[in-house]
């Protein structure tokens, strides 16, 4: 399984907490095709934080909850029980997200915001609950912010899978009325908003923090693993757009690099680094 420890970072007055709903080390060639153990293993800063000596990687699937100005927001909410999913060990899982999270300090009922950074099957999950047969709203106090780029992507797509998510992770809270479409640039709080970081989705997110001279950000998927900071032209097999995704680390690591900016990768595990200029690529230095 993985790592259940409990971290928590200060960004000035605002708090972050990753809450863990799975964690695994594993080959990530499935995942971005190019990042064989050999490929991970030409990345000499990877292990021991990021990857072993076999080449396999580390990586989560986790929501981080943001305190900042009295309000809760959780960013992303995986995977989610009972729900059918292509990949098997995602499928009609009966896993303890809920009271874990309770477990942090963050019982359902207090969150007041769920933010989407995209609406791929891993970040979307415990948007819903299964109640008697029904999905219900998991966050019933939240309003739930998807950017309206991106529902416009989703909600135009046929497929299979596509249609199932919908109908049982993002329709059930559209019609209890709870969905807010936001623009990209969306102000959540004084110390917290969004930036539009496209490429894995045409309406993908991240979310910017900044308290008191501190800053922050929350990567969702622009980059899935911190090998991509030494490879930016690695893409992931679900970039809808590959070279935009490309362009978009690029110019995100570049921002970011040999600054005080706490980079928060939803994936990563270890979750948060500083990123640091390494020849014309990046690095990532971890924060534990």
């Amino acid at each position: 399984m993985g790592w259940q420890a409990l971290a928590m970072y200060e960004i000035g007055d605002v708090r972050v907490t990753p809450v863990v709903e799975l964690a695994s080390t594993s080959a990530v060639h499935w995942l971005l095709t190019e990042a064989t153990a050999e490929g991970v293993l030409e990345i000499p800063w990877l292990v021991p934080d990021y990857a072993n000596e076999q080449g396999k990687v580390n990586m989560t699937i986790r929501s981080l909850i943001i305190e900042s100005q009295g309000k809760t927001i959780i960013v992303d909410t995986c995977l989610g029980n009972d729900k059918p999913r292509a990949v098997e060990y995602w499928s009609m899982r009966q896993g303890p997200f809920l009271e874990d999270l309770a477990a942090a300090g963050f019982p359902a009922e207090s969150i007041d915001t769920v933010l989407c950074t995209h609406l791929h099957v891993d970040h979307v999950g415990w948007n819903t609950k299964l109640v008697d047969g029904q999905w219900v709203p998991t966050f019933a106090n939240a309003r739930y912010v998807f950017t309206e780029k991106e529902w416009e992507y989703w909600s135009a797509q046929t497929d299979e899978e596509d249609v199932t998510l919908r109908s049982d992770s993002i329709q059930p809270v559209i019609d209890a009325g709870l969905v807010d479409l936001v623009a990209t640039d969306h102000q959540l709080t004084d110390e917290v908003w969004l930036e539009h970081t496209p490429g894995h989705t045409p309406g993908h997110v991240s979310v910017r923090i900044e308290s008191n001279g501190a800053r922050g950000v929350i990567t969702g998927d622009l980059a899935h693993h911190p090998c991509q900071l030494a490879r930016p032209e690695w893409s992931s097999s679900y970039d809808v757009d590959a070279p935009m995704g490309i362009a978009t680390r690029h110019k995100f690591f570049g921002g970011n690099a040999d600054t005080d900016v706490l980079v928060m990768g939803t994936h990563w595990e270890p979750c948060a680094g500083h990123i640091h200029s390494d020849g014309d690529v990046w690095r990532l230095e971890p924060v534990r």
